[in-house]
């Protein structure tokens, strides 16, 4: 990629900073209240969580940060399917406590809508702070040109309208809402590679999987700013 890009590729190193960004940017909102009632708790919960997810995507998808460190994308490359990260119920045990069953839950209600075909899974996105939106969209815009390089289409889900803003800004287009757990919609979204846009119909209809619920559970995918 050229040196132009606003984003780097994330290295292990940088893991707890994107974990400590997605903790921010997640803690204020309306499904981080429900994963995590108790807000002394919620912060550190979170950050934990997505420890464990970003370690994972750096051995089965990629992740990059702002050039500042200020904002994230963590991404699986769903050609096949992924296992769960190495010993995932003992580590989900350790950081949720309590709220373990909670993330279970919101594992399964995403696993179960994300498409069967190949894609890259867009399961992070933090942008917390001042000049969230700007911030967002620079690494979001960066990240995907990475992406669209593997010549597949891209996946996200996301909760809020202004998310969902965001993403139509950059090519994604919506797929069918549905109710999440703790009263949250899901917005899934669905971007075609310009590389792959010349072997497909299009955004048509992709088929969903069904999924048997075990302890080991699911990627999540939020989209956080």
């Amino acid at each position: 990629m050229s040196t132009a890009s606003p984003v780097v590729r994330a290295r292990w190193c940088d893991i707890g900073r994107i974990a400590d960004l997605v903790a921010e940017a997640l803690s204020p909102t309306a499904l981080a209240a429900w994963l995590v009632p108790d807000t002394q708790r919620r912060t550190a919960v979170l950050g934990a969580v997505a420890r464990i997810w970003t370690e994972h995507a750096m051995l089965f998808g990629d992740a990059f940060l702002l050039r500042d460190g200020t904002a994230a994308t963590v991404w699986f490359h769903r050609y096949r399917p992924i296992p769960a990260p190495n010993r995932y119920a003992d580590r989900l045990a350790a950081a949720a406590g309590p709220d373990e069953e909670r993330f279970l839950q919101l594992d399964e209600a995403l696993a179960v809508r994300r498409p069967a075909e190949a894609h890259n899974h867009l399961a992070l996105l933090a942008a917390p702070g001042p000049a969230a939106a700007r911030r967002a969209a620079a690494v979001l815009v960066g990240a995907q040109r990475w992406m669209d390089t593997l010549s597949l289409p891209t996946y996200a889900e996301v909760f809020t309208e202004a998310d969902r803003d965001l993403f139509r800004q950059h090519g994604y287009a919506d797929r069918e809402a549905f109710a999440g757990p703790g009263d949250t919609t899901t917005h899934p979204m669905w971007r075609l590679s310009p590389f792959w846009a010349n072997r497909s119909a299009g955004n048509g209809r992709w088929p969903t999987r069904r999924i048997t619920r075990t302890r080991n559970g699911r990627a999540t995918g939020w989209a956080l700013r």
